[in-house]
């Protein structure tokens, strides 16, 4: 181990720790901070920056954006809910399967926002303690990006595993993620289902009832859950043609024959899965101007498109950062801390796990552990569904909007935020199903 290698560690860990402090943008701020001192003071080559990924994001999040400003976010939650409502007894199962189908499928968890009120409500009139399906139905969407072609953590993990010599391309990687979080969603909730007391058993709910601070259980209580729900033909044509979007890239990545060829020297190339993402969703967001009618002037002002502009540059500086520190150092990454991994891999998930919680971000806790994973030797079928597992880990601590909400619209006082920071209603169930995910991930992953 080298002074400059120890030194360079210190730069990059801080950059990290303050990007983190700072949040949002910061990380990438700090990110690009990081990559000054390693060039200037170090004099180390810079690594390769993570334009694909960047791009992927940006096409995304244009056709998202592009989507909800016509309405396609609210035909998509109020179908949700009329899934979640055909089976209220159901609901610690069906809430979070449900909302995972639509987060993986708009790429984004800011989905679960508007489903939480309904989650609420049907758990509470059908006598479901609501801590039950809302404390999954929001841990989930911490992992729900992992199976998700369009979301900006699958982009930044294209860009380090759709490469020779992993080759571990979207199908590839779906076929892994997607039914780790499958049964990793529903052993959390058959577990979550048998935590706490039962409404009728809980004398502070019954207290809160019998004072009438439960309003979805008062006589002048309103009937449907979901009759709020509304949306234009519009808002579902732009769903429609979105998620069309999203199954012809689910098709591009697993019939590899249907994206064309050219020349470079002599060789047929074809074109790679991260192109295809950014020319498929870039065609769709014309169509969706067509058939939605969005004001295209209020793109910018959507929550999909300011979240995604945050996670692009996060991506920039963070991944430029780590891609510069392990090229400057690989061979003694690989000789050292690539021991260490292969006899205890599960240090992999824990580092995703860890960096997710300090971030709550996953796209940033992707940039900065997955490509030293690869680096140190896992097997890239590994990496990937340890990954999917170590993302839950953003919702570790009470401090995102999903975890907030859910405690203020659950009346009964079931859903608790806790004091203490670990002693939140959500730290079980994120850590049953990040474990559950991490292990059953990993072993889908040994065959790929």
């Amino acid at each position: 181990m080298t002074i400059s290698f120890v030194l360079e560690a210190i730069v990059v860990l801080g950059s990290i720790v303050l990007g983190t402090r700072a949040g949002g943008v910061g990380v990438g701020i700090w990110g690009g901070v990081g990559m000054f001192v390693l060039v200037f003071l170090f004099g180390e080559a810079p690594g390769e920056a993570p334009i694909t990924a960047i791009g992927i994001i940006l096409g995304v999040v244009t056709s998202a954006a592009l989507m909800q400003a016509a309405g396609g976010i609210d035909w998509m939650v109020a179908m949700a809910a009329r899934v979640i409502e055909k089976r209220p007894k159901q609901i610690t199962v069906i809430a979070p399967l449900t909302a995972f189908l639509f987060c993986a499928g708009a790429g984004t968890g800011n989905i679960v926002f508007p489903l939480l009120p309904v989650v609420y409500d049907l758990s509470v009139k059908n006598g479901i303690r609501p801590a039950r399906p809302l404390t999954v139905t929001v841990v989930q969407s911490g992992i729900a990006l992992a199976a998700s072609p369009v979301s900006a953590a699958m982009a930044a993990m294209l860009a380090f595993t759709d490469v020779a010599p992993y080759n571990l391309g979207l199908a590839q990687i779906l076929a892994i993620t997607f039914p780790a979080c499958v049964i990793g969603i529903v052993v959390t909730s058959l577990v979550v289902n048998r935590m706490w007391k039962d409404m009728d058993d809980d004398p502070e709910i019954q207290e809160r009832i019998a004072a009438g601070a439960v309003a979805a259980l008062r006589d002048d209580a309103g009937g449907s859950s979901t009759a709020h729900l509304t949306y234009t033909s519009r808002g579902r044509n732009a769903a429609i043609t979105f998620l069309l979007g999203v199954l012809a890239i689910v098709m591009f990545g697993i019939f590899e024959v249907l994206r064309p060829t050219y020349t470079v020297d002599g060789e047929e190339v074809r074109v790679g899965m991260g192109v295809t993402i950014i020319l498929v969703m870039l065609v769709v967001s014309a169509i969706i101007i067509f058939v939605g009618r969005p004001k295209v002037a209020s793109v910018p002002d959507q929550s999909v498109f300011k979240a995604g502009m945050v996670a692009a540059i996060a991506l920039f500086g963070i991944a430029w950062l780590t891609a510069t520190f392990i090229a400057a150092h690989e061979d003694y990454i690989v000789s050292t801390v690539g021991s260490w991994v292969t006899d205890f891999r599960f240090i992999f998930a824990l580092a995703v796990f860890l960096v997710a919680a300090m971030t709550t971000s996953q796209s940033t806790a992707t940039n900065t552990i997955v490509p030293i994973g690869l680096a140190a030797g896992l097997p890239v079928g590994t990496v990937a569904g340890m990954w999917a597992g170590g993302l839950g880990g953003v919702y570790t601590l009470p401090a995102n909007g999903p975890q907030i909400a859910a405690a203020n619209f659950d009346e009964t006082g079931s859903t608790k935020l806790g004091t203490k920071l670990l002693d939140h209603s959500f730290f079980v169930p994120m850590a049953i199903l990040s474990v559950t995910t991490v292990v059953v991930g990993a072993l889908i992953g040994a065959f790929f």
